[in-house]
Formats: structure tokens, C-alpha cells, sequence
């Protein structure tokens, strides 16, 4: 059997430890691909910028910064949820900081890893839903989680909005301090490809598919799961079990429109996309199957 060879993105979190247990038993060669995984420390933002390159075919990205780099231009359509429960943002200043309060952040300098990415949309999903003026935020761009630690160290940044269990290490270690939690309102993360890709691989993005949500269920189902994630990442075994528990993977290519709907709302109501497409004009449905309206 031909290979074909398919380069994909992730961010280096727990999350997308499935993708890495596939790898590792050959679940993707079985079925004739290629996979070539690549770790995004960047986040989001880097990894969209990299599917518009065509350094990337598909990528795992954050919900509301693929969809809004799709609206802005993007060649690439979501083929599926990849995590469909939310992301539990924790809000972070320095352990030294005089901030105490979320109340006390409305006019902070928010690190945030790049513009478009998801600590800069969900800085301003919090900020709407505080009351305050998005648009009152300074973003301070830092690159990723190494990039915020020194920019607190060096006092160039008040607050930083990362994923609470990866950020946790940080905190009880005394360097980060969480002053509030932010979950989501939508499922965290989605797959997406590259149009280009969807057209001339579709029967081998239906295989890579079906291997990934079979070793999400696995895992999901394995009850050594958190402690291999205890492991991979260095937390503690009561938070990955904890983070594990709250975490629900996709397990079929089903994209809800409705979901889609929510993100563009919100992100058109606060100016970060410029208009509100059809959500079905975001998704590239693989099994022949129309996008479900249904949550």
C-alpha cells in the first residue's frame, strides 16, 4: 500500500496525547498514512498561520481561533470536534502581584501568545462577560507559556490566560498565582485541513479520522489514562485524574452548526471577526453526512 504523507499541528498538551499513542502503536501506518505530528508550543495562532502557508495539512486547533482565521481567510474547513467539552481557562498573575481580585484586572496588560490566538479571544470572551470594554485591554503578544512567565518576570505583563492544569505546575510551584477560572462556551478543540487537502485526500482524512476517534474512545475508556498523563506532562495524579474526568473527546466527525453559531456570534459581537458567515461555510463534512443542527 502507497503511503500518503500528512503533516498535522498540536499544541504539546495533555490533550493530544491520544494522537501520540496512535502514532506510537501504528494505527496510522496500518491504514496507509503517513502522519507526521508537530508540536506547537505557539498555540493556535501559530498553527493557523502554518495551515495558510501549506506548512501544515491539518491541525488541532482551538475552536475559536480556527474559526475565526477561517472567516478571515483561512483555506481550511473543521472536519471534526476533536474535544467537545470545554476548555477551563485559569486566570494568572504574577505569585508577587498586588492583584488580588478578577475584578481588578479591566485595564491590565494581558500577555497573550499572539494576536487571533485563543488567550487573546478568550481575554476578550472574559472581558464581555465582566461587563467591561474589551477594547480597554493591552495585549502584550509573548509567543507562548515561556514567553508569559518572562514577561511577568520582567514586569512587561499583569495577566495571562493559559489552560489551568497546564499552568497548575506553575502555581503551586509559587511563580504564577490564579486569581479565576474561564471555561469555554463551546467545545475546546477542532481538527481542521486545509481545502486543498479535503479535496485530494478525503478517503485518507476519513481513515486518519476514524483512527483518532477510536483511540479517543480507548482512552477515554483505559483507567490508566490520568496516570499516563500524570506522567507525560509532570502533574500531580489527583489533577490529571480530576482534569481527566471533566475532559470528553470526540469519538464521530459530527460538527453541531449550532456550536459553530455560538463562536461566530460571539466573536462578531466583539469585533473580532468582520462578519457572520453561514457556520455550515466552515465545515467540510467527510462522511456525506450535513453538519447537525443539534448540540
Amino acid at each position: 500500500m502507497e503511503s500518503i504523507t500528512l503533516n498535522i499541528g498540536g499544541v504539546p498538551e495533555h490533550f493530544n496525547l491520544p494522537w501520540h499513542l496512535a502514532l506510537e502503536s501504528g494505527l496510522f501506518r496500518e491504514k496507509g498514512l503517513d502522519v507526521k505530528w508537530q508540536d506547537y508550543p505557539g498555540g493556535t495562532g501559530a498553527m493557523a498561520k502554518d495551515l495558510r502557508s501549506g506548512d501544515l495539512d491539518l491541525a488541532v486547533l482551538l475552536t475559536e481561533g480556527i474559526v475565526a482565521d477561517i472567516v478571515k481567510g483561512n483555506p481550511s474547513k473543521i472536519i471534526s470536534v476533536y474535544v467537545s467539552s470545554p476548555l477551563l481557562w485559569g486566570i494568572h498573575v504574577p505569585a508577587s502581584s498586588a492583584l488580588q481580585d478578577v475584578s481588578e484586572l479591566a485595564d491590565k496588560r494581558y500577555a497573550i501568545s499572539r494576536m487571533g490566538s485563543g488567550s487573546h479571544l478568550m481575554a476578550f470572551v472574559h472581558a464581555s462577560q465582566q461587563g467591561w470594554d474589551p477594547t480597554n485591554l493591552q495585549l502584550i503578544p509573548v509567543g507562548d507559556l515561556n514567553g508569559a512567565r518572562e514577561a511577568f518576570e520582567n514586569n512587561q505583563a499583569d495577566v495571562f490566560m493559559w489552560e489551568k492544569y497546564m499552568t497548575k505546575p506553575l502555581v503551586d510551584s509559587g511563580e504564577f498565582r490564579r486569581v479565576g477560572e474561564c471555561p469555554t462556551p463551546w467545545p475546546c478543540f477542532m481538527i481542521a485541513a486545509r481545502q486543498e487537502i479535503i479535496d485530494k485526500y478525503t478517503p485518507e482524512l476519513q481513515k486518519l479520522l476514524a483512527v483518532i476517534h477510536q483511540t479517543n474512545e480507548a482512552f477515554m475508556q483505559n483507567s490508566a489514562s490520568p496516570q499516563m498523563v500524570a506522567k507525560h506532562f509532570r502533574l500531580k495524579p489527583e489533577d490529571a485524574a480530576t482534569w481527566f474526568s471533566a475532559t470528553h473527546w470526540a469519538t464521530d466527525a459530527t460538527v453541531p452548526l449550532d456550536t459553530i453559531e455560538t463562536v461566530t456570534d460571539t466573536l462578531f459581537s466583539l469585533d473580532l471577526i468582520p462578519e457572520k458567515p453561514d457556520p455550515a461555510s466552515l465545515i467540510a463534512s467527510l462522511t456525506g453526512i450535513q453538519p447537525s443542527g443539534n448540540k
